[in-house]
């Protein structure tokens, strides 16, 4: 298997990563964009694209902002409002398996930049019907999540006709450089379905499950293109305008706004995904089975973009991860009713065998990159990266035995 000569992607990348002649991948390459261009030029650029917005003679809101309780959310609020000078709606998926530190950081965003908010929550019934589904269909426990964070906000800018979203990052950029910055992509149904879900949208869904019906799937349906056009909706990614180093910005909204971090499991990350009980665990596990990588790589290969870690260190940080053991799967089965046995059969025919090979219970890349006779100890964690040290650990007290579906948030 071929590997990026500067990251740890490979050519198995399931966003379709390519490679130049001297073995360096169309990510690291997009991502040398961010030392060369003109970033006050972008966002001067993106203050004239959003002018006509500005003057509309909307008296609310003018664009509208898809967020949660972790992730970019604080930062992408911020320079909306705070540097853009636009007055956003703020909307919310509610992915279920929310942590009590998720919906403190959503209910203090809220609070702190003083603007509206919309939040959905679709009856668990139905969430729960449909990730069984996509757990049995694509190996999938976070389809619904995707589904939601992507159709709720086109969903209320079609409704309310407010034409303007304003989203993070896009991964095809950032992460693989399947477009260059200057691209300048926008959010499209198509990317979304072809990758963010995997290929079914929810009318799709009822195609290959007959005991899904209109009712189950309705909430997560994507406005047509009739409805798009009338209201002229558009969502514009920040990390074409903005120099996007996601670590740099946490810290930014960790010192100005008390964003609060959490030790996460399976990565040296504690700021991205503080907001949801599984990304880190079991939907990282799915993901290493069905890739051949975990999210501990998309961490590090990040880092080594930065010049922040070296390559050798980040091999070291992915031998030391990518091994952990994930928990809280008690948890996902007990909300969903199924064993542990049905969970593990209903993924057994998603594992890459072409990539992986099974030792002693274990799944294993077939070609390493890694030495395996690694080990890093935590002291050598911390002293090769610096997260914990910027961090803002939450006071909440957080039982890790349920999800928190609806919460008011909680003092500091």
């Amino acid at each position: 298997m071929k590997f990026c000569k500067k990251c740890f992607y490979s050519e198995e990348h399931p966003l379709n990563i390519t490679f130049n002649e001297k073995g360096i991948c169309s990510g690291c390459q997009v991502h040398d964009e961010k030392n060369i261009i003109n970033w006050e030029e972008k966002i001067e650029k993106l203050k004239k694209i959003i002018e006509p917005y500005k003057k509309s003679k909307r008296s609310i809101n003018n664009c509208i902002i898809p967020v949660s309780g972790d992730k970019d959310s604080y930062f992408i609020v911020y320079v909306v409002k705070e540097i853009l000078g636009m007055n956003p709606l703020l909307v919310t998926y509610n992915n279920h398996y929310n942590t009590k530190i998720g919906i403190r950081n959503l209910s203090f965003l809220k609070t702190i930049f003083g603007c509206n908010h919309f939040n959905l929550t679709v009856q668990p019934q139905k969430v729960k019907k449909i990730t069984l589904s996509t757990l049995k269909n694509f190996g999938s426990m976070y389809w619904h999540c995707i589904a939601g964070q992507t159709v709720f906000p086109v969903q209320i800018a079609c409704k309310f006709k407010i034409p303007l979203i304003f989203w993070g990052v896009h991964q095809g950029v950032d992460q693989v450089g399947m477009f260059s910055h200057h691209d300048e992509v926008e959010m499209t149904r198509k990317y979304r379905k072809e990758h963010d879900l995997m290929g079914f949208e929810a009318e799709d869904l009822m195609k290959i499950d007959y005991s899904l019906t209109d009712k189950d799937i309705e909430q997560f349906i994507y406005p047509n293109d009739q409805e798009i056009e009338n209201v002229g909706v558009r969502g514009i990614y920040l990390n074409n305008y903005i120099r996007w180093d996601t670590k740099a910005q946490h810290e930014l909204m960790i010192k100005n706004f008390n964003y609060e971090t959490e030790k996460l499991e399976r990565t040296f990350d504690c700021y991205n995904n503080v907001a949801c009980f599984h990304y880190t665990g079991i939907h990282d596990y799915l993901k290493f089975l069905k890739h051949g990588y975990s999210l501990i790589t998309d961490h590090v290969n990040r880092e080594i973009r930065f010049n922040r870690i070296s390559r050798k260190q980040g091999g070291e940080l992915i031998a030391y991860y990518s091994t952990q053991k994930f928990n809280n799967l008690d948890i996902f089965l007990k909300w969903l009713s199924i064993g542990k046995k049905d969970f593990f059969n209903y993924i057994d025919k998603f594992i890459n065998r072409k990539i992986l090979f099974k030792k002693e219970s274990e799944w294993h890349l077939k070609n390493e990159f890694k030495d395996k006779d690694i080990i890093l100890k935590k002291k050598d964690v911390n002293e090769i990266i610096s997260f914990n040290s910027f961090s803002k650990r939450s006071k909440i007290k957080d039982n890790k035995k349920n999800y928190t579906l609806l919460g008011r948030g909680w003092l500091e």
